[in-house]
């Protein structure tokens, strides 16, 4: 039997550039994966660059991802690159990790 394409597990890689420091955007992602039940991290990069790696159902990640590329209300996000990949299980919760 076939398994539904929703509920396989994967893992995102995203970048998102814009004015998202400085703005609790880093907070907003990682309620929004545990309000989700996804794993993994987020961090800024740079300046105006934040990246993180969630994993978890592709469904769940897919409506992580719509929630990314809103941010908060103080954000502005201008670009958002994504990679999708199989999920490695390597994640236990999600975390806020230090800037690069």
């Amino acid at each position: 039997m076939r398994q539904s394409h929703s509920s396989e597990s994967a893992r995102i890689h995203v970048w998102v550039n814009g004015r998202v420091q400085a703005v609790g955007f880093r907070a907003f992602v990682e309620q929004v994966a545990f309000r989700l039940g996804l794993n993994g991290w987020v961090r800024n990069v740079g300046d105006d660059e934040v990246e993180t790696v969630a994993e978890g159902h592709r469904s769940a990640l897919e409506h992580f991802l719509e929630e990314v590329r809103r941010g908060p209300r103080a954000s502005h996000v201008d670009e958002v690159r994504v990679e999708w990949e199989e999920e490695k299980e390597g994640f236990r919760t999600f975390e806020v990790r230090h800037s690069l």
